[in-house]
This record gives structure tokens, C-alpha cells and sequence, in this order.
């Protein structure tokens, strides 16, 4: 069942002691599986599920070819275990090996799934099964697992899988190629790294420095505005302009003893003093209209 290198010493230990495990008749297996529902006899449930290691071994043997430490493999299947122990149904009248054989291959599929690749292959039912029979069905058309398949292929697997043609094309080009550490060289010999080759969103430091710059500028330019407005007109616009949670015109009217309304008079008529007075220093109306907002 595990040859070569895809189980280690110990694995292989493990493999023998759960082929070593009795088979538990009809009855047992109910009595353990109920012990451990309601009762939460841990001790019943180390033994249903070590008398069914194998399901976890044997379904994590039809795996190994993802490259996956089968020590992992073994170790979800076993999760899998537990989970069917956990809802495991007697009034269904079948046997636990029958019940438990999905969730154990669910919990190694879904292991695979997160960790053969750090690119996400897709999580829904039919996704999850292209992931895992694109191979199968390469095979079957007498396609070699390493070239690419023909438009004709991916539709009639695209068909026969129920999902779309991109997605074969996504599917396929994923698993034909390997991932790859952005700190690896571009070439042999080469200083130069993937990474260096990534675009970055972020605004290049230049284009920092000229908003930065620009800020400032606009900032002194409507403040040395401001000096046209009254008091009363500096302190409104300040509160309800230049602050980042501006208080409202209500708020405003009480500490300045007035109505809203009066409030809302006197900052229309500050901005447009604003305004102009930005027309004059700048002679660009575009640029006065930052006065506006």
C-alpha cells in the first residue's frame, strides 16, 4: 500500500499496527460509537477508531502522488475518522467502515486541497473534482500527463465535469506547473530575483513626495486666505472645514449664540471669500475651487 519513499520508517509502523487492529462486528462498533456520542467515552472512541485506521492509511495512499508527507495524509484521514464517530447514525443500519469512508476521504481531499499548492485551486464540489480526476481523464484520452491538452479535450472534460471550459484551462495550468519562491533567481548566476520583477500599487516614492508637496503648498495658500475672513468667519470654517469630524451647524450656532441657518449664511459667504481671494494669489480657477469643498 505505501511503497517506495512516500512513507517513512515510523509511517510504516503505524500502517502494521492498524493491519495488526481487530475487525469490531455490527454490534461493538454501535455499542462504541454510542458510548462515545453520548457519553463521551474517549476510550471508546480510541478504539472504533483504531480498529478502522486502514480506511485512514488506505485513503491516504491514493494521494501520495501529490507530494504530501503521508504521516499528514494519515493524520487527516484519521480527523475524518473522528468526525464520522461523531455523527455516526445506528438507526441508519450500516456499517461504520460504509459511513466512515466519506468523511475520511473529504478530510484528506480538503488537506490536499490547502496544502499542494499556496495558489487557491478552488472550493467548490465541482472544482474540487476536476482538481482531482483531471489526471484520470488525461489518461483515459491517452493524453501524456505533461502535455498540454487540445481545445477539443478541455470541452469534453469541461462537459463531462459540469464546469466551464476556463476552468479546465485554469485547472490544467496549475497543475502542469510547479510553484515557485519569488526569491529564487530569474536565471543561473543572475542577482536579479522574481520578486524584483513584481509590480508594485503602491505610488512610487516621487509621486509621494509631490502630493506631500502639493498638500503643503494648498495648505499654506488658504491659509494665508483665511486672513481676508473675519473672526467669526475664521473660526467657522475652521470647525467645519478644516477638521476631520467638522461640527455641525447646529452645534456651532449654540456656541456662537446664533441660529443654523445663520451659521450656513456665514460659512457660504467665508468660502466665497476664500474663493476669490485664492483667484487672486493663484489666477487659476480650478485650483481656487479647493475652497469650494
Amino acid at each position: 500500500m505505501a511503497r517506495g519513499n512516500w512513507a517513512t520508517v515510523e509511517d510504516r509502523k503505524l500502517i502494521r499496527f492498524a493491519m495488526k487492529a481487530p475487525m469490531l462486528e455490527r454490534g461493538e462498533e454501535a455499542e462504541l460509537a454510542i458510548s462515545w456520542q453520548q457519553d463521551r467515552d474517549e476510550h471508546a472512541l480510541k478504539k472504533l477508531t483504531e480498529s478502522h485506521l486502514r480506511l485512514a492509511i488506505s485513503s491516504a495512499s491514493k494521494y501520495r502522488h501529490y507530494g504530501l508527507p503521508a504521516a499528514d495524509l494519515i493524520q487527516e484521514g484519521t480527523v475524518g475518522l473522528m468526525e464520522a464517530a461523531y455523527r455516526f447514525e445506528i438507526s441508519r443500519e450500516v456499517r461504520f467502515s460504509t459511513y466512515a469512508n466519506w468523511w475520511v476521504r473529504a478530510a484528506v481531499q480538503d488537506y490536499v486541497l490547502r496544502n499542494w499548492s499556496i495558489v487557491r485551486t478552488g472550493t467548490t464540489s465541482a472544482h474540487k473534482s476536476l482538481f482531482f480526476n483531471l489526471k484520470r481523464l488525461k489518461a483515459r484520452m491517452g493524453v501524456d500527463p505533461d502535455r498540454p491538452l487540445s481545445f477539443t479535450a478541455r470541452n469534453q472534460i469541461a462537459d463531462e465535469m459540469g464546469v466551464k471550459l476556463r476552468d479546465v484551462e485554469a485547472m490544467e495550468g496549475r497543475m502542469t506547473a510547479n510553484d515557485r519562491s519569488l526569491n529564487a533567481p530569474v536565471a543561473d548566476e543572475s542577482v536579479q530575483e522574481w520578486q524584483d520583477l513584481l509590480v508594485s500599487d503602491a505610488p512610487a516614492p516621487e509621486a509621494l513626495y509631490m502630493d506631500s508637496h502639493d498638500s503643503t503648498k494648498k495648505a499654506q495658500l488658504i491659509e494665508k486666505a483665511m486672513e481676508n475672513l473675519t473672526e467669526r468667519e475664521t473660526f467657522i470654517i475652521r470647525e467645519r472645514q478644516l477638521r476631520e469630524d467638522g461640527v455641525t451647524l447646529a452645534v456651532l450656532g449654540g456656541q456662537l449664540g446664533i441660529s443654523k441657518e445663520r451659521v450656513r449664511q456665514l460659512e457660504a459667504q467665508a468660502l466665497g471669500k476664500l474663493k476669490q481671494a485664492l483667484i487672486r494669489r493663484v489666477g487659476d480657477p480650478v485650483l481656487a475651487g479647493l475652497a469650494d469643498g
